[in-house]
């Protein structure tokens, strides 16, 4: 059992670096361009905060290394993409970053790490900083809703990029995998989590992947409401009342 946790670890942290670099297309282009334009740090800010407490979790639980390497990784990725928002962004987000980076990370998590390091030991302090980490990725989980809603909204999945969604499947399915096979309950609810969003992302991908087809659809709906308004147009009053009666 030892051995296939470690090699589904292996893989997890495969995926997870692919997840992590996925946004690398969007920061390419806000460095050419000098800008980022409409992009907003906050889902930046929350990845690095969440990363730097997994990479601090999976340090103090005895055999999480695998935990602690891809999500270091992740909060130095994290940490480079912020920078960036730092340097490119228009004044007024580059305000808003720097507040959100001295409140979450200057002040949440040192506090986090301040009190657990201080005031907790032994399983009290794992399990507590546990909570705090499923907590934060539960709720970083349930962000794609509001991308799923306008999704069905729009009939569109333009704003709902599949790769992204499929590695996020595939991410929340090896680590709640892992987390069963290691018992770590921590880690498995919000992965599992993941892992039923992405099931649910990917078929909303499928039912709204051909935009065309769906408009096409609409405009056929509408063109044979718009012929019926015209035949009953076309027929006279008296020949309407008669067709009414027959009906009744």
């Amino acid at each position: 059992m030892e051995g296939l946790s470690f090699y589904v670890g292996v893989i997890g942290n495969i995926i997870s670096v692919l997840v992590f670099l996925s946004p690398l297309g969007t920061f390419l282009r806000i460095v050419k361009n000098r800008s980022t334009e409409e992009f907003e740090s906050f889902p930046y800010i929350c990845t690095l905060l969440s990363s730097s407490l997994w990479t601090y979790y999976g340090i103090i639980r005895p055999g999480s290394y695998l935990v602690a390497t891809v999500n270091g990784f992740g909060a130095l990725v994290e940490a480079i993409y912020v920078v960036l928002f730092l340097i490119f962004a228009p004044a007024k987000m580059k305000a808003k970053t720097a507040v959100l980076l001295m409140t979450l990370e200057g002040g949440f998590l040192a506090a986090v790490l301040l009190a657990t390091s201080l005031a907790m030991h032994g399983d009290v302090r794992i399990d507590v900083l546990g909570f705090i980490c499923a907590g934060l990725n539960i709720v970083m989980y349930g962000s794609p809703l509001v991308v799923m809603k306008t999704v069905v909204t729009t009939k569109s999945v333009e704003y709902m990029p599949f790769f992204l969604s499929f590695f996020l499947f595939l991410n929340g399915g090896i680590w709640a995998f892992y987390a069963f096979l290691v018992g770590d309950y921590f880690l498995g609810v919000p992965n599992g989590m993941g892992f039923l969003l992405g099931i649910a992302q990917l078929g909303l991908y499928a039912i709204y992947r051909n935009p065309k087809a769906s408009s096409l659809k609409s405009r056929l709906e509408g063109m044979e409401e718009g012929w019926q308004q015209q035949q009953q147009h076309l027929i006279s009053p008296s020949d309407r009342e008669a067709l009414i009666n027959d009906q009744e």
